[in-house]
C-alpha cells in the first residue's frame, strides 16, 4: 500500500463522462451520475449529517442558558465541546473499523442512533457532571457519522464528480445548523431558559425517523463491497500505521499528515462554531432573535461555501482548494474578532464571508480522505484521521474558553486562525489525488 498515492491523470471515462449515466454535465450532473441507488445513499448520508449537525449545535446555542443554570464559568462551558470532540475521536475510529468490517450502511445507522439517544439524554441531566458524561457519549455517534456517510457516497461517485458530490454532502451540515438556529429561536422565545435548553436537547430524537427509512432503502456500493470482502486486511489499524519497508511504501506518512490536516481545519472551525453564539450575546449584546439573525448570514455563507468549495475541489484540485480557503478563513477570523464596538452592521455583513470560507475548506475533505486510502481500510483511515484531528482540535475551544475571562471572547477567537496555518503546513506532506479512481 502506498504512503503517497500517485496522482494519475484522469482516465478517459473521468474526462469525458463515458461509463456514467449519460447527461452528467450541468449543475446537477453529479447527482444524475450517481444512479438510483447512489442517490438514495446520498439522501441517507445527507440526512444523517444534517441531523448530526443539528444535534451538535443544540449545545453551543444553549451555552449561555446552561452556564446560568449550572453556574459555570467560560472554561467549564468550553469543556463541553472539548469532551464531545475528544470522545468523538474514539467513536469515529471505531465506526471506521465497523464500516470496513460490516458495511457502510450498518455502521451509519449505528452512529445515528447513538448520537440521537444521548442527545435526548442530555435534556434530562440533573447536574453539570451528568450532562458532561451524556455529551461525551453523544460524541461516540457524532464522531462516526460523517466519515461513514462520506465513504458510502464516495464509493458511488465517479472521480470526475467526487469533489462536488461530497461537497454537497458536507453542505448538509449548514442545513442542520440552520434548523437548530430556527428551533433555538422559537424555543428560547416562548420558554424560560431553564426549560428551553432541555427542550432543545429533547428535539434530538428526530434522527430515529431517518434510521427507519435507511434500513429499507439504502445499500452499500456493490463494487466497493466486493473489493472490501476480498481483502484480508479490512478494518485494520495496523494497516494505516504500517511504515514502508524494503522499498515498499506504507500508509504511516499519509495517516500522520492527514491527521494533522484535520486537526488544523477542525481546530479553527470548532472555535468559531462553539463561541460565536456566546460572542454575539455576551459581548455584542444581541437578543435571542438578534443572534438568530446574525447566525442566518453566517449559516447562509456556510451553505454556499460547501457547494462552491465542492466545485472548486474538482476544478483546482484537493490541495489548492484547502490552501486557498485556509488563508481566507484565517483572514476572516481576524477581521471578525476585531470589529469595533457598535459596528454591528459590519458584524452582520462579515458573517457571510466568514461562514463561506470556513465551510468551503471542508468540501474537499470527503473526497480527499477517501482517495488517500484503499477500499479495504478506507473506513478505518478516514474515520481515524478525521476524528483524531477533531480530538486534538478540540483543545482550541477550551483554550478560548479559559482565555475569554481575561481577553474577552472576541480577542480569544483569533486562536482559530492558528489552526488554519497548521492545515496549510500539513498539505506539504500529502499528494494531490484529483481524478483518482477508488480501488
Amino acid at each position: 500500500m502506498s504512503t503517497t498515492p500517485s496522482s494519475p491523470a484522469p482516465t478517459a471515462d473521468a474526462r469525458s463522462g463515458a461509463g456514467e449515466l449519460g447527461a452528467d454535465d450541468g449543475a446537477l450532473g453529479w447527482l444524475r451520475a450517481l444512479g438510483p441507488r447512489g442517490r438514495r445513499a446520498f439522501a441517507g448520508a445527507f440526512g444523517g449529517y444534517a441531523l448530526d449537525s443539528y444535534d451538535y449545535f443544540t449545545l453551543p446555542l444553549s451555552m449561555v442558558a446552561l452556564a446560568a443554570y449550572f453556574g459555570l464559568d467560560s472554561g467549564q462551558t468550553g469543556l463541553f465541546t472539548t469532551v464531545t470532540l475528544v470522545v468523538s475521536a474514539v467513536g469515529g475510529a471505531v465506526a471506521g473499523v465497523v464500516a470496513d468490517r460490516v458495511g457502510r450502511v450498518k455502521a451509519l445507522m449505528i452512529t445515528v442512533v447513538t448520537y440521537a439517544v444521548f442527545t435526548v439524554a442530555c435534556g434530562f441531566a440533573p447536574t453539570y457532571e451528568t450532562l458532561l458524561v451524556f455529551r461525551a457519549l453523544q460524541g461516540l455517534g457524532f464522531g462516526g457519522e460523517w466519515a461513514v456517510g462520506a465513504i458510502l457516497v464516495a464509493e458511488y461517485a465517479s472521480a470526475r464528480h467526487r469533489g462536488r458530490t461530497l461537497g454537497a454532502i458536507q453542505s448538509s451540515w449548514a442545513v442542520g445548523w440552520a434548523l437548530a438556529a430556527v428551533v433555538y429561536t422559537l424555543v428560547f422565545s416562548f420558554l424560560g431558559d431553564d426549560l428551553a435548553w432541555r427542550v432543545m436537547f429533547w428535539t434530538g430524537a428526530l434522527p430515529a425517523l431517518l434510521v427507519i427509512w435507511m434500513r429499507r432503502r439504502v445499500h452499500d456500493a456493490p463494487e466497493a463491497t466486493a473489493q472490501r470482502e476480498r481483502s484480508a486486511e479490512k478494518g485494520s489499524f495496523a494497516a494505516i500505521f504500517k511504515p514502508g519497508r524494503d522499498g515498499q511504501p506504507g500508509l504511516l506518512r499519509t495517516t500522520v499528515f492527514a491527521g494533522l490536516l484535520s486537526t488544523g481545519v477542525q481546530g479553527g472551525y470548532y472555535t468559531l462554531a462553539t463561541w460565536v453564539p456566546t460572542y454575539l450575546k455576551s459581548e455584542r449584546g444581541l437578543s435571542v432573535v438578534g443572534t438568530g439573525s446574525y447566525l442566518t448570514f453566517l449559516i447562509s455563507g456556510a451553505f454556499l461555501g460547501y457547494l462552491t468549495g465542492g466545485h472548486l475541489t474538482d476544478r483546482l484540485g484537493r490541495r489548492r482548494n484547502i490552501w486557498l480557503f485556509a488563508l481566507l478563513s484565517a483572514i476572516c477570523i481576524l477581521a471578525y474578532a476585531n470589529i469595533p464596538s457598535g459596528a454591528n452592521t459590519l458584524l452582520l455583513v462579515l458573517g457571510f464571508p466568514l461562514g463561506f470560507c470556513m465551510s468551503a475548506i471542508f468540501s474537499g475533505f470527503g473526497s480527499y480522505l477517501s482517495e488517500l486510502y484503499p477500499t479495504a481500510v478506507r473506513g478505518t483511515g478516514q474515520g481515524f484521521t478525521y476524528n483524531a484531528g477533531r480530538a486534538v482540535g478540540a483543545a482550541f475551544p477550551t483554550l478560548v474558553g479559559f482565555l475569554a475571562d481575561s481577553w474577552g471572547v472576541g480577542g480569544a477567537l483569533v486562536f482559530g486562525a492558528i489552526g488554519y496555518g497548521i492545515a496549510a503546513l500539513a498539505l506539504l506532506g500529502l499528494p494531490e489525488t484529483r481524478g483518482k479512481e477508488l480501488r
